[in-house]
């Protein structure tokens, strides 16, 4: 496997480097396919959830509830002749509650598409809270115009199709069964509404309503209340928190979370009633919080960043090829050396085949194993020796352990990752502090001549 002593310059330690940092170079070409092979197989599993998602309930979000009132607008205008017609319209304007409380559990489970898991839950929701008796006047409305046979509720959910069951509103002393459809709430595309009255003046009306939903992933809610009090629970170990407000307390556990949130309106930029015209129902909808449901560690986002290292490890082992020819006095033909770079290569396909059966972490530690030995193996013949073949071994493994405490210390990957190039750049120039460079030229010069 070592080549015959040939012309001089290509025993050169300048060529030889020149060579290794060529096939640096090449070797990026099967880097670059296991980099696509990884955005392939997530956009499997990413298409495996949309698969699920389609049939069993999408990621859930709720809008509201919102009071919407009807009301007649009397508009003049002329006529071609001179005269005026006095023209009616039905606007409508929406209310916000004074109070919403809402206390869920979010019963997870995972369905299956192929090998790839994907989380489902079904929310059980039970919504409680207030209105006051609406301003008319502060939106120009006079109560004579108000067409009271058109006031309804309105619950706005995203994908409607995965309610569970009949709902009912407990609407101060009466009760009205929800209907199909947003009602008549702009910005908002699809939900559920009932009948209501206006709350009388004086005490506010409390209203009440159950839901059960399925959904995949994620939940999130809109704060519709000048002071929405939001609490879910749930045994999925796992929460990320998303949105525009953070939960006021949590509490992860291996078995589970519970969240808390408290928000008052002055934070959410939506007034508490507005004339239906305005596209502040889309402003709502966007100030959403909640939860979604994901896994600790992602196997394709993890996969894809140790594949980011992949050229390091290359550098790192073909430098180690280069040491033990200069330090050792061999001369390693460049085909071994195409190899055990190419065995790093397939590194990351294994890594990546057996994490989407076994979970990324049991993956990396049999793939790095399983590479580890094989390199160790055939540098002990491409070295000329075991205790060379066994140091490059060791120090493969090193790299891999070290690579792994940077991916699982995300924070921190900077820092580490600095840390570690200083202390392999020192390793080297000291291995390298007695070698006489110029000497290794005028040998290789003497040998082309």
């Amino acid at each position: 496997m070592q080549g015959q002593d040939g012309p001089g310059f290509t025993r050169s330690p300048m060529f030889r480097l020149a060579f290794l940092a060529l096939l640096v170079v090449l070797l990026q070409i099967p880097i670059l396919a296991v980099s696509l092979l990884v955005s392939e197989r997530q956009q499997r599993r990413d298409g495996a959830v949309a698969e699920v998602s389609s049939k069993w309930g999408r990621a859930q979000s709720i809008t509201g509830p919102a009071l919407v009132v009807p009301y007649r607008v009397r508009v003049e205008t002329d006529r071609p002749d001179g005269s005026r017609v006095v023209r009616e319209r039905v606007d409508r304007a929406v209310f916000l509650p004074e109070t919403l409380a809402a206390d869920g559990k979010l019963v997870p489970e995972e369905r299956r598409r192929g090998i790839f898991g994907v989380p489902v839950y079904t929310l059980g929701l039970a919504l409680s809270g207030t209105f006051a008796s609406p301003d008319l006047a502060a939106l120009g409305i006079a109560p004579g115009d108000v067409v009271a046979d058109g006031v309804h509720l309105v619950v706005g959910i995203s994908d409607v199709r995965a309610v569970q069951s009949a709902v009912e509103l407990a609407w101060g002393d009466g009760k009205s069964a929800f209907l199909p459809g947003p009602g008549q709430l702009a910005g908002v595309a699809s939900g559920i509404h009932a009948p209501a009255t206006l709350p009388p003046p004086g005490a506010p009306l409390a209203f009440s309503f159950p839901l059960s939903l399925h959904g995949t992933v994620g939940f999130t809610m809109t704060p519709a209340a000048k002071q929405t009090d939001v609490t879910l629970a749930s045994r999925w170990p796992s929460p990320s928190f998303q949105g525009e407000w953070l939960p006021t307390e949590h509490d992860v556990r291996a078995d589970g979370f519970t969240a808390r949130w408290s928000i008052p309106y002055l934070g959410r930029n939506v007034p508490q009633a507005w004339a239906n015209s305005e596209p502040l129902g889309e402003r709502l909808a966007a100030a959403r919080f909640g939860v979604d449901l994901i896994r600790p560690v992602d196997t394709y986002r993890m996969t894809a960043r140790s594949v980011s290292y992949a050229t390091l490890f290359l550098v790192m082992t073909l430098l180690a090829v280069f040491l033990a020819e200069v330090l050792a006095g061999i001369r390693v033909h460049p085909v071994p050396s195409l190899l055990l770079c190419t065995a790093l290569c397939a590194f990351y396909l294994l890594e990546l085949s057996l994490a989407e059966h076994l979970g990324f972490a049991t993956a990396y530690v049999i793939a790095a194993a399983a590479v580890t030995l094989m390199i160790g193996a055939y540098g002990v013949v491409a070295l000329r020796a075991y205790r060379r073949g066994l140091a490059l071994g060791a120090g493969i493994a090193g790299l891999y352990a070290y690579l792994y405490v940077v991916l699982i210390a995300e924070d921190y990957a900077l820092l580490l990752g600095a840390i570690g190039l200083f202390a392999l750049l020192a390793a080297v120039m000291f291995a390298t502090r007695r070698v006489d460079w110029e000497r290794l030229e005028s040998r290789a010069g003497a040998g082309a001549a």
